[in-house]
């Protein structure tokens, strides 16, 4: 363990954010007895602009950026994300270090009263402003009307609880459970409805490639988590798709086999494309060609009409 006084670990100040933090920080700790852990909170551009819905926002790593501009800087040793915010590709001089083990990948429906997602009424609004929830919410029902909502979790919540403005509102599971959020019949949707986003429900620890924290923080690395996170981003990143394509897959690990799942959906909802694969993966590299080769396929079986357009938003998305 290299030798420091303290270690400034940065990331958003909102209570999932810091929440996370210190499940990291457990972690760490729990790996190198008598550690010692500052937490830095930095303001990204995601968490400033909260009246605009995010593809209308445009460019990667909205909520990441400053961030890793710290990170570079030296202001901090470390940084903690939620995986699904990271663009594909590493800003050069920062690496991730590690991805503990995965939370759940699913996402969740909080409707009034407890309804449930068949049971919503005809033409019923739902506050999501991801293109991957909203799409996939009209491919399931085609008469539901997904509704820009910004703002944490505890923000959405207390949105989504106003029957004048919306039916429900879609969440990640994880972010609920991270908080210990105690919520009124939950429907966790399943992944033949609601497939997550690359990444969903993992955290990556970056830090800076030409110091000592790769191998600090990689006494926490969980290795299946990391080998189907990794093959899911590879799969969206050799798709290309803008920040308004939709664009969802899953990787499950077993018995040394990565079996990933991969949609892409036109940005109103009404076409997609599901694919599949499964492949021995034993590192990395095999990893990201599992997600390669998934991505040829969705290519192969017209998902390259869907991306020629990621600009082009639905009614939904172009909401203020």
């Amino acid at each position: 363990m290299p030798e420091l006084t303290t270690i400034r670990i940065g990331a958003r100040g909102s209570r999932l954010s810091l929440r996370q933090v210190d499940l990291v920080a457990n972690l760490l700790r729990a790996a190198h007895p008598g550690l010692s852990l500052e937490v830095v909170p930095i303001t990204t551009k995601g968490d400033r602009v909260l009246d605009t819905p995010l593809p209308l926002i445009g460019g990667k790593g909205l909520f990441t950026e400053e961030i890793e501009s710290a990170l570079l800087s030296g202001r901090i040793d470390l940084a903690v994300h939620s995986l699904k915010d990271l663009p594909t590709t590493d800003t050069e001089g920062i690496v991730i270090g590690a991805i503990p083990r995965r939370a759940s990948a699913a996402d969740v429906l909080v409707a009034n009263d407890g309804v449930r997602l068949a049971d919503l009424p005809p033409g019923a609004r739902i506050g999501t402003s991801s293109p991957r929830r909203a799409t996939q919410l009209v491919r399931y029902r085609s008469d539901l009307q997904p509704v820009p909502i910004r703002g944490n979790v505890e923000t959405r919540l207390r949105k989504g609880g106003k029957a004048d403005d919306y039916h429900a509102i879609v969440l990640a599971a994880a972010g609920i459970d991270r908080l210990g959020l105690t919520l009124d019949a939950p429907e966790v949707l399943p992944f033949d409805i609601m497939l997550p986003a690359p990444g969903q429900g993992a955290l990556a620890i970056q830090c800076r490639s030409d110091g000592p924290m790769e191998r600090l923080v990689g006494a926490i690395n969980d290795w299946p988590s990391a080998l189907a996170v990794t093959a899911e981003r590879a799969f969206l990143d050799a798709l290309g798709g803008g920040c308004a394509t939709p664009i969802a897959a899953l990787g499950v690990v077993s018995d040394g086999e990565v079996r990933l799942a991969g949609r892409v959906l036109s940005p109103d909802g009404r076409r997609w494309v599901d694919v599949g694969l499964t492949s021995a993966c034993m590192n990395l590299d095999q990893a990201r060609a599992l997600g390669s080769q998934l991505a040829e396929l969705a290519i192969a079986q017209g998902a390259d009409g869907f991306l020629e357009r990621p600009a082009c938003l639905p009614s939904w998305a172009a909401a203020s």
